[in-house]
């Protein structure tokens, strides 16, 4: 019993003495892992830099991180007007999320939101209008609090409201704010909003700290008049609510300060930042009570240029992880910035050798739509480039509005002219009326009325840039018209060269009463470069005319209403395996009423209905849906048209994406059922007659839609797409619906995209990235890892981009090495396309593309050539080859990718081997398991400098057999046809 007794004494002993010693080491060590991050923005790119963070180990001394890494980028509205992150509030809630909220732009009555588990990787942004209900003009500064008496959060902001019809402002001022609060539980439903603390006077900038029960409210006095007070003071609550009533203490910070931040150290006091904005640097003050305070700015250290933001309590691990990932980061910027020549240190490696081996018995089952293109109408690329039509403004249709009010002059008069003229008398300028009284379609309001009574009247079309005319051929003319009045009229048409020399002309004559459509045929009798179109008045009256329209007889395929057939042509050459329409941004438009609509593009012309073009000009809709299925069934090409989910594109005028009503979404599903009923339906139903009446009483064959374009992955983008998705799976099983994931290869929407697609196990999704020639280069693995059982991988928009966007061999190098290893995993990656196809000289919103255009000419680049030689010898099985190199440095082994497939139509191997090294490389080539059927075969190649724009590819003929040499090239790529019996 006593030994027993003399161990509890001894370990009470132990307790009463050792172990505060222990807990006072754990305190110790706790407070040495105490860290701090500041989250701010600068004003570096108009706010457009995103949430920058800095950490301390302090709480005095700040060292930026990345230095100015943009850890979470705002994604609301244009990229011209908005994109803007001010202000940025974390917080950890009790979920053990961290929330980010911002001020959105200078007006406005909504705020940005998204959370994140470790401050680098984000969730959705939302962008809750916690004004609604208000007239209000901004929304500035908002941050927040946790309300533990009521378990939700309080966020609150800076706004100036309209009352009764006049604004709330101070005296000559555009603002006088007042604090406004919502609350929360989950950051989706929002409370209305209630005035939060309104002190008498022009108030901004609150930050709240919670102590010993109380909340401390920090705020700046905004008051201009009668003196600019610009100063910090402290008011106190006991509910997170409010009331918060001011302390009656001075001021604890004078002299146009703002933004305070709140830093709360291990010894019980803070450290108050503030912005002296006038000073141009950042101060401090230091308290334990909130109502004495010390000076310490000597003693701060903050990041240059940092603005407004919020600082936060995190540990050691947590700010070595963040600094990890912006090391990893970093490292992939590095590589991104890496260009395809060879380091300097390394020249002297080359010429190397190659071993290439191909094995015929490891082949596996590739997709046979793996190449293929995307047509958006951006840079002209419909009316005024593919499509035929050689009068612009045809329907008189222009409106400011196309252009966003930026040219006054673009209206429905705009590529027109009216004279007056004499026999013997110079033309004079007239002013041409357009009227909408009696329109030919509803779709198309406006039309030109010529006054002819006294005078006569030529008016005159100049086209795009011009009209195109070559001698001997013939062209087709159609109008709309109608005398104003009794009588007959007759209007005398004419092609006329740049000096007005006619090149064709004939007459017609025009009835009163309804609308009438004219036919005429023109025969130029010289080339003409720059024509334009004349129409003029014979004799007297009131000519009403509309849908003026110029074809060429020779389309592609000779079609009516048809393509250009150079340019059709030379998009045919690329032997697409499909293509993808009408466009990616202009599919979902800027603001729901400019989302594209395809059943406006059927039709009549006359009854189609124009629209702004989301790329800053006016779309006719010539091009319709009807013409882009029979131009891919001309080509042999499976089309996959592009739907908008029910949301525009997310940087729309007017905020950003936004989502049709849900109470219209049930018709906005039934027009996308329609359209496969109008491309597969049989001609005795609805749709399916409708194109029949066309011209096409047999079904289209679609397979594919694609539903959505690169957009924000939101809640109201998920609600809309999954209501289409399974509309079209439960009715249209056959069909293959593409989702979408985000306009990057990583980030948020990419992740959030695919996690859609996983949940709702849609068959294929969409991916875009525009990159460099290094990212290219360095991730040739990209879609190695990528599920063989999940979706499939539709590779819709990509291009190598170099500063001043040139097309040249480096990019189309890069995309060529690219597109050998998506030959490699053709098994997911199920068609692929460069992006954009078509750019009109003078007349480009994007650059690099594919092909150039002028009215004459087609300028096919270097990027082309690629294109078409995967195009024209694309295969459906997959050959595993390995290179070994005499050199073993991997800088250079990622400069000689190779590819080899085989198509079983012809039975032709197919090897496509890159070299992107300054020297010829000499390559043995070994064809295991491949039994060859002819020595003789195909090699072609596109060769040049790195910074050649003007290449074209060459043909040779070669030996081959199971062993053969060949010699790459520098920069370049070779394309080797064999014939083979078999593969074993």
């Amino acid at each position: 019993m006593r030994k027993h007794l003399s161990i509890f004494i001894l370990i009470l002993f132990l307790i009463l003495f050792l172990l505060p010693g222990v807990f006072s080491l754990a305190k110790a060590s706790s407070s040495s892992d105490i860290r701090y991050l500041f989250a701010y923005f600068t004003d570096k790119n108009e706010n457009r830099n995103g949430m920058h963070l800095a950490w301390s180990a302090d709480g005095y001394t700040w060292m930026p991180i990345g230095p100015e890494h943009s850890f979470l980028k705002c994604d609301y509205g244009t990229w011209y007007a908005d994109k803007r992150m001010r202000d940025p509030f974390v917080m950890k809630g009790p979920d053990g999320l961290w929330h980010c909220i911002w001020t959105l732009n200078w007006d406005g009555n909504a705020i940005g939101y998204a959370h994140s588990k470790d401050l680098v990787h984000w969730s959705r942004q939302s962008y809750p209008k916690v004004m609604e209900g208000y007239e209000v003009r901004n929304c500035w500064a908002p941050e927040m609090i946790y309300d533990d008496e009521n378990r939700q959060y309080v966020i609150f902001w800076a706004s100036t409201i309209k009352e009764d019809g006049v604004w709330k402002t101070e005296p000559g001022e555009k603002y006088d704010h007042r604090m406004y609060y919502t609350t929360t539980k989950d950051f989706k439903t929002f409370s209305p909003a209630k005035i939060f603390f309104d002190p008498g006077h022009n108030v901004i900038d609150v930050t709240i700290q919670k102590k010993d029960g109380k909340y401390y409210m920090l705020y700046k006095d905004e008051r201009i008049w009668p003196k600019a007070k610009k100063e910090l003071s402290v008011a106190v609550s006991k509910h997170a609510t409010g009331p918060y009533l001011p302390t009656g203490d001075k001021p604890f910070a004078t002299d146009w300060v703002e933004g305070p931040a709140v830093c709360p150290l291990s010894d019980g006091s803070y450290v108050v930042y503030m912005d002296a904005y006038t000073r141009h640097r950042y101060e401090a003050k230091r308290t334990r009570d909130f109502r004495t305070w010390e000076d310490v700015t000597d003693r701060i250290s903050i990041p240059k240029d940092a603005k407004h933001g919020s600082i936060i309590t995190v540990t050691k691990a947590f700010v070595d992880n963040i600094l990890s990932e912006v090391a990893a980061a970093r490292k992939r910027e590095n590589l991104r910035n890496e260009r395809l020549a060879l380091p300097a240190s390394l020249k002297e490696a080359v010429p190397v050798e190659a071993e290439i081996t191909v094995e015929g018995g490891q082949a596996k089952k590739i997709s046979d739509h793996l190449f293929g293109v995307f047509f958006e109408d951006l840079n002209y690329a419909a009316d005024g480039g593919l499509y035929a039509e050689l009068v612009q403004n045809r329907d008189f249709e222009y409106a400011p509005e196309d252009k966003t009010g930026n040219d006054p002059d673009w209206n429905s008069r705009y590529a027109w002219e009216l004279k007056s003229y004499k026999a013997d008398a110079p033309a004079e300028p007239v002013v041409l009326e357009i009227d909408t009284a009696a329109p030919l379609h509803p779709n198309n309001p406006h039309y030109a009325v010529l006054h002819a009574q006294s005078t006569e009247l030529d008016l005159i079309n100049r086209g795009f840039d011009g009209i195109h005319i070559r001698k001997g051929e013939k062209y087709n003319l159609s109008f709309f018209s109608r005398i104003q009045g009794k009588g007959q009229g007759t209007l005398q048409v004419q092609l006329r060269n740049r000096s007005g020399k006619p090149l064709a002309q004939a007459a017609v004559k025009v009835a009163p009463g309804e609308w009438t459509k004219q036919h005429l045929t023109l025969q130029a009798v010289e080339d003409a470069d720059s024509a334009s179109l004349s129409i003029q008045t014979v004799t007297p009256g009131i000519y009403a005319l509309d849908m003026i329209s110029l074809f060429p007889q020779k389309t592609f395929k000779n079609r009516p209403n048809g393509l250009r057939a150079d340019l059709a042509q030379t998009i045919a050459d690329l032997h697409p395996r499909f293509m993808r329409f009408p466009g990616g941004c202009l599919a979902h438009g800027d603001g729901v009423h400019n989302i594209y609509n395809w059943k406006e593009t059927i039709g009549p012309l006359e009854s189609r209905k124009p629209q702004r073009n989301l790329w800053g000009y006016h779309q006719t809709k010539g091009l319709g849906y009807y013409e882009f299925f029979q131009f891919c069934e001309d080509i042999q090409a499976e089309p996959v048209p592009v739907i908008a989910a029910g949301v525009c594109c997310q940087n729309s005028r007017g905020g950003g994406q936004q989502g049709v009503a849900m109470c219209d979404m049930d018709a906005f599903v039934q027009d996308i059922l329609d359209l496969v009923e109008y491309a597969n339906g049989d001609a005795s139903s609805k749709w399916g007659r409708m194109r029949a009446e066309a011209g096409h009483p047999e079904p289209f064959h679609l397979k594919y839609i694609g539903i959505g374009n690169e957009d924000q992955i939101t809640d109201a983008f998920e609600e809309r797409f999954t209501m289409i998705y399974k509309a079209l799976k439960a009715k249209h099983p056959e069909i293959t619906v593409i989702g979408t994931a985000g306009p990057f290869n990583e980030g948020t929407d990419y992740e959030e995209g695919w996690k859609i697609v996983d949940r709702l196990q849609v068959p294929m999704v969409d991916e875009h990235y525009y990159q460099t020639p290094g990212w290219f280069l360095n991730n040739q693995h990209f879609y190695d890892s990528y599920d063989r059982q999940g979706a499939k991988v539709y590779l819709g928009e990509y291009a190598a981009h170099l500063p001043g966007r040139p097309n040249n061999l480096e990019v189309a190098l890069a995309e060529a090495a690219y597109m050998t290893s998506l030959e490699r995993n053709g098994d997911v990656v199920s068609m692929a396309s460069y992006a954009p196809l078509l750019a009109k000289e003078g007349h480009t919103q994007w650059n690099p593309d594919l092909i150039y255009f002028n009215n004459g000419e087609v300028k096919p680049t270097v990027n082309y050539y690629v294109q078409q030689l995967f195009g024209q010898n694309a295969g459906d099985e997959y050959l595993p080859a390995t290179v070994k190199l005499s050199s073993l440095s991997e800088d250079i082994g990622k400069r000689v990718p190779v590819s080899a497939v085989r198509d079983r139509k012809t039975g032709d191997l197919i090897l496509k081997l890159v070299n992107i090294l300054p020297a010829n490389t000499q390559a043995q080539v070994r064809l295991n398991g491949v039994e060859v059927g002819d020595t003789r075969a195909v090699k072609t190649v596109l060769s040049g400098t790195l910074e050649d724009t003007d290449l074209k590819p060459r043909t040779f003929d070669c030996t081959v057999g199971r062993e053969f040499t060949c010699e790459l090239p520098a920069y370049s790529l070779t394309v080797i046809r064999i014939k083979i019996k078999s593969v074993y």
